[in-house]
């Protein structure tokens, strides 16, 4: 019984992926996945990625319509930087814990405590925060942008307090945090990676910033996804024990086969470190939104126009 379930569910992927790639070229689409995203969704994608990255490759391509295989913030910086084109989310509701924990309201009124700061929001943030913002960064350009900012002028850092430490102790600079998370980053027990430590002596722990400052100290190397991704291949180690959404390992394993990735679970040996937003997108729900060209991301045109700025400032700094 159980056998034939999965061959009813393989059946069902196997169609639901014919049916995307036909209705990929009669809609001129364009298909992003996240690193995060569950591997079927990365096997039928045109680019997998970070957010950021993701967005500006879709916007160098002719697609007319972009489906983001993510959460919702990464659809609205896809439809910041290609106002033109449709950009579709297979599930509205794929939102993300760190960006809900920032609501613009509060955040205007955090500012306003702080009218001398130089704002800087991380990427994984909503088109409104981003719209209240100076200036964008990523995991990967953080440090070095903190770091070209006038050393006469605060900073504010937002929303994510974790990366905000990290980048704090790394670029020297004081900064005011945002008190914001991400609900996975959080989530990693230090009790079982000590243990996995143990077990594998000569693994090589890799993390992403927005995980605990506990954490940080216990790892060998600390870097963004792609980072993350890319040490993997470098690194002459042959084993990693790997502090960030366990979605990156199917890349990692793609990429680096003869190497071992193990990811850390939870607190109390839970699977809490999956994304419960990324893995509501399914390719059924990537066929239908394909079908159906909904649900669409819209953003007010001023709104836009002002998250564009800080993100094409940010651009020009890393240039």
């Amino acid at each position: 019984m159980v056998f034939a379930a999965s061959q009813s569910t393989a059946a069902s992927d196997a169609e639901h992926a014919a049916a995307i790639e036909r209705l990929r070229r009669e809609r001129r689409a364009v298909i992003l996945a996240h690193y995060y995203q569950e591997p079927e969704i990365q096997d039928i994608a045109d680019f997998i990625g970070d957010s950021l990255e993701l967005s500006r490759q879709a916007a160098a391509t002719d697609a007319e319509v972009i489906v983001f295989c993510g959460v919702h913030f990464m659809a609205e910086t896809a439809k910041i930087l290609s106002p033109g084109k449709t950009v579709l989310i297979p599930d509205l509701a794929a939102g993300c814990s760190l960006a809900d924990a920032c609501p613009p309201g509060p955040f205007a009124a955090f500012r306003a405590e702080h009218p001398d700061h130089i704002v800087v929001s991380y990427i994984n943030c909503s088109a409104a925060i981003k719209a209240q913002s100076d200036l964008i960064c990523t995991s990967s350009n953080a440090v070095d942008l903190v770091r070209q900012l006038p050393a006469d002028r605060p900073v504010l850092f937002a929303p994510d307090q974790n990366l905000g430490r990290w980048v704090q102790a790394q670029s020297g600079r004081e900064l005011t945090l945002w008190p914001g998370s991400c609900i996975v980053h959080e989530s990693f027990s230090e009790q079982a990676l000590l243990r996995l430590k143990a077990e594998h002596p000569n693994a090589e722990v890799l993390a992403h910033p927005e995980c605990l400052p506990h954490l940080l100290d216990l790892a060998d190397f600390i870097g963004s996804t792609s980072k993350l991704l890319r040490r993997a291949s470098e690194s002459e180690a042959t084993s990693f024990i790997v502090l960030t959404e366990p979605g990156i390992l199917h890349q990692m394993r793609l990429k680096v086969p003869g190497k071992t990735f193990i990811e850390v679970p939870g607190t109390d040996g839970c699977s809490c470190n999956a994304c419960p937003y990324m893995r509501l997108n399914t390719l059924e729900k990537l066929h239908q939104c394909l079908e159906t060209l909904s649900p669409a991301i819209e953003l007010d045109e001023e709104i836009r126009q002002r998250a564009l700025a800080p993100i094409q400032r940010m651009l020009e700094l890393s240039a």
